[in-house]
């Protein structure tokens, strides 16, 4: 297969090969091809596949503030490949999974209970990525569900209209989970975005000016694989570099044919590729005319001939059919970007056949939303800087993505912002070789500049994930608000992330702790809703898991003059676990007083550990752990009431390569 390398000179990928040898086996051997790739002749024909859209999400309840889902993560088998069967991880089982659309003001809790039984996988973390989340239901990198658990997230929807996506967040593994299928759409809408929506009702009447709605407002993930010859998925990310596929899919088909209408259709594309940016543009040369952003709705509506999209990036994007005759084909083309593997294969996205139907040339409005507050913001004198590198850094002898010379670390804080503070943040990529599509959790931001110089005409928006080009310097603004606590700042190339382009920021201080709520075996899942008497019934998730699921060990009050009980929550008795810097978790039960955190301490491996959250209220022990050697580990835990009696907990785990 022919093949254009863009990248600087084949060295960065020798170099980077050697990063191998410090990370655990399972992690290497994913990117070692366990069976033969298709060849350029026997992959699926172009534009023969038809265009499907993502499932959509019903609730399991609603009340008068919220609305309850239940999601499964677990293993699918679609045919992707003609006559091939390809084992995907999925929300319900596909990829893309469910969509879940929900109106501005309501409340959703969502049930997710991980269900897939491979021995490659490892743990899960759902991060809502654009919701301003509380951290305990950010999908926290460490925050992990494991295989036969579960983890009620809890989200508010005040942020404006946006198209949001929900994907894997865990960490060491978020690359590998997300390439698997763990994404999906999650669209929230407003009343300004409403009031500008033709509802498309097939009626074409009148409308004055529109977005386009209803039928013609349409989700589009756009990611790219690499399959073998059985129709297996091929984990190859090149010594740890970025992964490039020679399949582009669209909500999970292989550059599918689309039958539109002679109207404006409303595009909401995601970038949900590991490490694949697209240069999108029509194959008539008419405009992508860009109408939203991560954030929400553009202040105006903004023609462009081409655009660059990023990892993770989402981009909404009206295309006008009307002037086309019935019959007549558009494409979606992917001129290719630098340092990006590209394949004769890759420069085409999906098609476009227009249908003999009333023709509507419904204009959009002018305007869209010019008072998002964060579009209002500006630099001003003294406004506190902060400077980010992104870069490749020697460590130990080993090659690293890092962040200021950093690698990941749940217990360092690089940034602490006030709650309601602005700040501008420059992000710096002075390495060669690579760009970097980085998130900032939690907030919207402006960009303010490139280089010095306005930013492209397509990311003039609400934005929550920048491409950091080679040799760039990007500026943007930003609040950091609602919420307080620790949120991540990671690059969205996940291979880069998993290996350790990632830290973290703190707003203001006592916010909620990461892992104040943490994940729960299957077996102990109550009702997901309290019924009021409201109406409809209370429904218990199946319970049933396979046996080699380790129950968590609780136990209830102890009897009166009787020693505190400790119970381990996590990791478990025997556990095995791939996570370097895992956390730990304990209960502490007592018949007649709440026990004080200076009568708790926790050792590990013998060493007194003298900082870990503690709850008083709940008697939650938490811990999350600096990096372990792969061994047997052993955690003690004793626990002291004010009477003076005593009791303690050993257990041990293992971490493996």
């Amino acid at each position: 297969m022919e093949m254009t390398l863009t990248r600087r000179d084949m060295l960065k990928m020798s170099l980077l090969g050697s990063a191998a040898l410090m990370l655990p086996l399972e992690r290497v051997a994913r990117t070692q091809l366990q069976v033969e790739r298709l060849a350029e002749s026997q992959l699926p024909k172009r534009f023969v596949a038809p265009f499907v859209r993502p499932p959509l999400a019903v609730p399991v309840h609603t009340d008068d503030t919220t609305d309850y889902y239940e999601m499964t993560m677990k293993q699918g088998y679609p045919e992707i490949i003609p006559g091939l069967k390809t084992e995907v991880w999925g929300y319900e089982g596909h990829t893309p999974g469910p969509t879940i659309r929900v109106q501005r003001g309501r409340n959703v809790v969502v049930r997710h209970r991980n269900e897939i039984w491979n021995p490659l996988h490892e743990h899960t973390s759902v991060h809502l990525h654009g919701n301003a989340s509380l951290p305990q239901y950010d999908g926290y990198a460490n925050d992990t569900t494991n295989p036969g658990e579960f983890k009620d997230y809890h989200y508010p929807n005040f942020q404006d209209a946006r198209t949001l996506w929900y994907h894997d967040h865990g960490v060491h593994v978020t690359g590998f989970n997300a390439y698997m299928g763990c994404a999906a759409f999650y669209i929230t809408h407003d009343e300004r975005e409403q009031s500008l929506t033709d509802p498309a009702d097939g009626t074409y009447k009148d409308v004055g000016t529109a977005i386009p709605g209803g039928d013609y407002d349409v989700p589009l993930v756009l990611r790219d694989a690499i399959f073998g010859t059985d129709g297996s998925l091929i984990f190859d990310d090149q010594g740890h570099s970025s992964l490039f596929g020679d399949v582009i899919l669209v909500n999970g088909a292989p550059w599918p044919l689309m039958k539109v209408e002679r109207r404006k259709y409303r595009f909401r594309i995601l970038n949900a590729s590991i490490s694949r940016g697209f240069n999108l543009k029509l194959s008539s040369g008419d405009p992508l005319t860009v109408i939203g952003h991560d954030g929400g709705l553009a202040p105006e509506p903004v023609a462009v001939n081409s655009m660059r999209i990023g990892m993770a990036e989402r981009y909404e994007v009206v295309i006008d059919f009307s002037r086309y005759n019935p019959g007549e084909t558009v494409d979606l083309n992917n001129l290719g970007l630098p340092n990006i593997v590209d394949f004769a294969s890759t420069n085409k996205v999906m098609r476009f056949e227009v249908v003999d139907s009333p023709v509507d040339t419904t204009p959009l409005p002018a305007e869209l939303n010019p008072n998002t507050p964060v579009m209002n913001l500006t630099p001003a004198p003294g406004m506190k800087t902060r400077n980010f590198r992104f870069e490749r850094t020697l460590i130990g002898g080993q090659e690293m993505w890092t962040i200021n010379g950093n690698v990941w670390d749940p217990n360092r804080v690089d940034a602490n912002p006030g709650l309601g503070d602005t700040e501008i943040w420059e992000f710096e990529n002075k390495s060669g070789g690579w760009f970097h599509p980085v998130h900032i959790h939690l907030v919207d931001f402006k960009i303010l500049d490139r280089n010095g110089r306005p930013p492209h005409p397509w990311e003039r928006g609400p934005k929550d994930v920048v491409y950091i080009g080679q040799g760039e310097t990007v500026r943007m603004i930003m609040k950091f608000a609602p919420q307080k606590g620790k949120y991540m700042i990671h690059c969205h190339n996940l291979v880069h992330e998993d290996h350790d382009m990632m830290t973290q920021f703190e707003v203001g201080s006592d916010g909620p702790a990461w892992s104040s709520d943490p994940a729960k075996p299957t077996s102990q899942a109550g009702p997901l809703w309290e019924d009021n008497g409201g109406g409809g019934e209370q429904t218990t998730p199946d319970t049933t898991t396979p046996g080699n699921t380790t129950p968590e060990n609780t136990t209830p009050n102890p009897p009166a003059n009787t020693a505190p009980v400790i119970s381990v929550l996590r990791p478990t008795p025997n556990m095995k676990t791939r996570d370097l810097t895992p956390t730990i978790a304990a209960s502490i039960k007592d018949a007649q007083t709440k026990i004080a955190k200076s009568g708790v301490q926790l050792f590990i491996d013998g060493r007194k550990i003298g900082k870990f959250a503690y709850s008083q209220t709940t008697g939650k022990l938490v811990y999350t752990c600096k990096t372990l050697r792969p061994g047997r580990h052993a955690v003690k835990v004793v626990a002291t009431d004010p009477q003076g009696r005593s009791a303690n907990k050993t257990w041990t785990f293992r971490v493996i390569r």
